[in-house]
């Protein structure tokens, strides 16, 4: 459990390799495979009101920054996202399928999924993509966070590539910047002024920033905030009251009041 949500960079650590590239039988150069465009640090917390969800923009393909605007915590419905760690199109695409079977299950049954159902049903595309990940072509590590209409209470779940469900209980995290926040999560909720469920909405807004920049810091895939063009994570928060974005302006705020001040 030490490398909770992480299970690409297990497989990797353990001697797996992605993305194998093909060589042309004489010890030249690999020929004849393109790097896939790979996404990145993704992250979810619990605090007083429920789960804050957040994860950079930028998506990669080997070292090359292929995109920069990449919104990687997807609502799936009005109580539950999905923040995406692996290769976008795969991720793109279980989102939308999830989407669309959420909607249909409300329509026809006249009520939501349960909260079970849908960690299920995100196991079962996983499950159904394994092939692919192990291949490297399409692996994607997932964290799932919602509120649970029954227990009232918000929910934080995370997979490996092969569809096995994990609870996080207080956070998880995902990604290759993931090892750098990982530990710093820790610390904080064992060791920190308060455990990471006592904070505010504000504060918990703040820890994602400053956790994602940290990250950045250290891994060059993750992408960090760029303040001259505007642009910042992607951060949700899921409460009793559903699905609602962290707008720009107030990230744009807290960024300037709370992470850029105390550098």
């Amino acid at each position: 459990m030490g490398r909770q949500g992480d299970f690409v960079q297990l497989l990797l650590d353990q001697g797996y390799s992605f993305d194998a590239p093909h060589f042309d039988g004489r010890g030249s150069q690999p020929v004849g495979q393109e790097p896939l465009v790979k996404a990145t640090t993704v992250l979810a917390l619990k605090y007083q009101d429920g789960v804050m969800v957040g994860g950079d923009r930028r998506a990669t393909a080997g070292t090359t920054v292929m995109y920069d605007r990449t919104d990687k915590v997807l609502e799936l419905d009005r109580f539950s996202v999905m923040a995406i760690a692996g290769v976008p199109a795969t991720a793109f695409e279980m989102a939308r399928i999830l989407e669309h079977s959420f909607k249909y299950y409300r329509r026809s049954q006249l009520q939501d999924l349960s909260f079970e159902g849908k960690l299920r049903a995100l196991s079962k595309l996983l499950k159904e993509n394994a092939p692919a990940a192990l291949a490297g072509t399409g692996p994607v590590a997932p964290i799932f966070a919602g509120f649970d209409e029954q227990h009232s209470s918000g929910k934080i779940f995370f997979y490996d590539i092969l569809g096995a469900e994990f609870e996080g209980v207080d956070y998880a995290v995902s990604g290759s910047g993931s090892p750098t926040i990982r530990g710093i999560l820790h610390y904080l909720h064992r060791w920190g002024n308060q455990p990471l469920y006592q904070l505010s909405e504000e504060e918990a807004v703040v820890l994602v920033l400053r956790l994602l920049m940290s990250a950045a810091e250290f891994d060059s895939a993750t992408g960090g905030v760029n303040h001259q063009a505007n642009l910042y994570p992607a951060i949700k928060r899921v409460t009793e009251k559903g699905v609602e974005g962290v707008p720009v302006d107030r990230l744009k705020a807290l960024f300037e009041s709370k992470v850029t001040s105390h550098v």
